[in-house]
């Protein structure tokens, strides 16, 4: 079957000619004359069985099938592409880890701690890949992930690794600081996480208050906890946050808890392992740190 699928050259030939919409121009970009590469074009297009390209008065232009297939073969290039980068930027003897996570746990909870794994296994070089949906599909591009229980990687099996806790944060200096202290939170502009439209409510309920907001649903939405706690940060209103992403600033005082809830277990983070990388030593020697690290966290409560 392999004999039949088209040579990565084909492929570079074929997205330089999509990408110019001219072969002149394209074989010029590649080194090649205009008749070697109209040549390259017509044997893929016979190797395919299908047409790629339309030739007009003006010149060319793709099909629909083309078009389709331009799609995917940049993306296949641009994947080879980086997968010989990260080969070729290795040192002699360095083991290659590709982790994929979730943007939260990227910045606030792996990499103020990744130096100790790193000091421990010195040959490592670490990718990190951030994937900020829950929902997946296709072959995981990853050695190792961390990211929500619930998200879905065929062919992996996965280890829970701790539960999120979430507090509600604001600015020392919010005019609303000390009545949602107190637990009267009716006059709080809420600042919402856009996956989690509904956490506010949770939260509410959780911590039984009575003074509400009419409209928990309401206010702003922001698609990463990044960019909601920079808003609290400048006073736009409370935002609820897991623990460990709003641990520097309520330890430096930039910013404080609106109320000394704490809602558990809200989320629940696991590592992910592709099912042919899971006896890898170095992918176990990662998710045995990671084990102990959690064993570790020291969450401001």
């Amino acid at each position: 079957m392999a004999r039949n699928l088209p040579s990565t050259r084909a492929l570079q030939i074929f997205s330089a000619v999509a990408r110019h919409q001219s072969l002149s121009q394209a074989a010029e970009e590649l080194c090649l004359t205009h008749s070697a590469l109209s040549q390259q074009m017509h044997k893929l297009e016979q190797q395919l069985g299908v047409k790629l390209l339309q030739r007009t008065t003006r010149g060319i232009s793709l099909t629909e099938a083309g078009q389709r297939f331009r799609v995917h073969a940049d993306s296949d290039l641009l994947q080879i592409q980086t997968h010989v980068r990260e080969l070729m930027s290795l040192r002699e003897g360095e083991i290659s880890l590709v982790v994929g996570v979730v943007p939260v746990l990227a910045d606030r909870w792996l990499l103020p701690r990744l130096a100790r794994f790193l000091q421990q296994q010195p040959r490592v070089s670490v990718t990190i890949r951030e994937f900020p949906n829950k929902l997946f599909v296709g072959e995981p591009q990853f050695d190792v992930a961390l990211h929500y229980r619930d998200a879905i990687w065929p062919g992996t099996q996965y280890q829970p690794l701790f539960d999120e806790a979430c507090v509600a944060v604001c600015s020392p200096d919010a005019p609303f600081a000390r009545a949602a202290a107190v637990g009267d939170f009716r006059r709080v502009p809420l600042l919402h996480l856009s996956n989690r439209p509904e956490a506010w409510q949770g939260w509410i309920a959780d911590a039984g208050l009575a003074r509400s907001p009419a409209n928990a649903l309401a206010g702003h939405r922001f698609d990463l906890f990044s960019t909601l706690l920079e808003a609290v940060r400048a006073g736009l209103g409370a935002g609820l946050v897991p623990t460990f992403v709003a641990d520097r600033e309520l330890r430096s005082g930039e910013l404080v808890r609106a109320h000394r809830h704490i809602q558990r277990r809200t989320h629940t983070y696991a590592v992910f392992l592709p099912e042919h990388r899971a006896s890898d030593e170095c992918v176990a020697a990662f998710v045995s740190w990671l084990h102990q690290e959690v064993t570790l966290v020291d969450d401001f409560e």
